[in-house]
């Protein structure tokens, strides 16, 4: 993720900080007791680089992390995938094996040789240990079986992520904040206790602050892809969250968009 900021002169006593929000604009951080203590930041998404030769399974990946807020590339071939690298090196990259023209396990052994030290997520239908030690010596940070779950995929790319990034991520919006890596959420810097699908759907809300997200898209992220379309699992949640974290009827901080969805807003 590139970000720059600007911090007011007295920090944080957590060490460096960004807060994410839609746009860019400038929060207080729930770690400061003042209003004068200000984050400016300048955010652009992860970029995910997928290199994948089945057109459908990549468009499905492709959209999969869109939804989640990630800038993505698709490439089809092992050549294409290291043309891009060598232009402009993506934050991380989820690679077939079975490319078309070259091995994906070769494109990872050279893009290793050439110095590129980004994480590599390989994708593929090979599941013997002997097919996994070789995915790993060639170079890969992780090894994820086909057919794989979605929730999967993106709790390894957020960990990879967050093993490369600089700082520690806090998403804020109006007086909450949440710690996806300390599982964490706070009103105005006091602790709130959420359940995991609370807090999943929460999370889900804040990373789209500002986006009207529909009843199905968050069924497919929090509960996954068993849930019956026309269950009222969502609004139940939503009715949870708000009597923990949203009381003020008359200013409400997630929205309910009638015929859309929800969404969050300061």
């Amino acid at each position: 993720m590139r970000l720059s900021f600007q911090l007011s002169t007295r920090g944080c006593a957590h060490g460096p900080v960004h807060v994410l929000t839609s746009s860019g604009r400038a929060v207080s951080c729930p770690c400061f007791e003042s209003s004068a203590h200000i984050i400016r930041i300048t955010l652009e998404a992860s970029r995910i680089l997928i290199v994948e030769d089945e057109t459908a399974l990549a468009h499905l990946i492709e959209r999969v992390l869109r939804e989640e807020g990630y800038a993505t590339h698709t490439e089809f071939s092992g050549e294409a995938a290291l043309a891009m690298v060598m232009a402009s090196e993506p934050d991380c990259i989820v690679l077939d094996v079975g490319l078309p023209d070259i091995d994906g396990l070769h494109v990872c052994s050279l893009l290793r040789e050439r110095g590129f030290r980004t994480p590599i997520i390989i994708l593929t239908a090979r599941d013997a240990v002997p097919d996994r030690v070789r995915g790993l010596d060639s170079g890969a940070d992780d090894y994820l079986v086909k057919p794989f779950s979605f929730d999967e995929l993106l709790a390894r790319i957020r960990a990879h992520l967050r093993r490369t990034a600089p700082t520690q991520e806090i998403l804020a919006v109006g007086d909450i904040s949440l710690d996806p890596s300390a599982h964490a959420v706070f009103k105005s810097s006091v602790p709130v206790e959420l359940t995991d699908h609370e807090f999943r759907l929460l999370e889900m809300l804040m990373r789209h602050t500002g986006k009207v997200l529909s009843r199905q898209q968050l069924l497919d992220y929090v509960w996954g892809y068993g849930i019956e379309p026309n269950s009222n699992v969502v609004d139940l949640y939503i009715y949870y969250l708000r009597k923990k974290l949203d009381t003020d009827t008359s200013h409400r901080l997630i929205q309910t968009v009638r015929g859309a969805g929800y969404k969050i807003e300061a």
